[in-house]
């Protein structure tokens, strides 16, 4: 990364000792339009959910949800972000079990900026060459379309509005057409980890969010959750 170049790009920092983060927060900004930055795998996975960031940065070993945790929850739907995960360790169970998030690579700590600087040129090679595309759009029904990449919902040319929580909602449900969602999984998937997502929650949303939907798109599965039916992806 040349020192006069800024990338267009988004990088969220999960560390929970601060000074460590905040040291590698500072040398981020020289790079990156966008920094963010947690100190633990929940705030973590939210900001994740929230900026939808181009490149992530995690420790393992982090309270309340470790890094191997964080990045299985991200590659659920997820497989476009770049990771990069810091760790401490060399066994071969770690190495197994990260081999499957699709990490650009992990980096041994203490980590040496020239080996971060050369991971993270290595990640925006991987941005600027390589796309993963496993469908652009899904196409509901009566002209309604829901766009991945800017998770927007469109009626034929027009954006439907929708509250954040909606959104994560239905990205959710367009990203598992015809599985069931739990009330569980959608409560942690949308109110993360405060626990305010209840049932009662959950029916609200969605009683609202039928409104600006096709009918019968959203589909209750009884004291279970919701799935989304459609005919056709592309």
């Amino acid at each position: 990364m040349g020192d006069d170049i800024v990338y267009p790009y988004s990088v969220l920092f999960v560390e929970d000792e601060k000074n460590i983060r905040q040291n590698y927060v500072l040398y981020l900004k020289m790079f990156f339009n966008n920094v963010y930055e947690a100190g633990d795998g929940e705030e973590g996975f939210r900001l994740y959910k929230e900026k939808r960031p181009d490149i992530m940065i995690v420790d393992i070993n982090m309270p309340k949800l470790n890094g191997l945790e964080l990045m299985k929850k991200v590659r659920q739907n997820d497989h476009n972000t770049k990771a990069i995960m810091l760790t401490a360790h060399t066994d071969e169970d770690f190495l197994l079990e990260a081999a499957s998030l699709k990490l650009v690579k992990y980096l041994k700590k203490p980590i040496a900026r020239k080996e971060l600087h050369e991971t993270l040129m290595l990640s925006i090679k991987e941005l600027q060459e390589y796309e993963v595309k496993p469908f652009c759009t899904l196409k509901l029904h009566d002209g309604f379309t829901w766009i991945f990449e800017s998770k927007k919902l469109m009626n034929f040319n027009d954006e439907v509005l929708l509250t954040p929580k909606e959104r994560v909602f239905l990205d959710l449900l367009c990203s598992n057409v015809n599985q069931i969602m739990t009330y569980e999984r959608i409560s942690e998937y949308v109110w993360g980890y405060d626990k305010v997502g209840s049932i009662d929650s959950i029916k609200s949303m969605i009683k609202k969010l039928r409104k600006k939907l096709p009918q019968n798109i959203i589909k209750n599965v009884f004291a279970t959750g919701y799935k989304l039916t459609t005919s056709k992806d592309v």
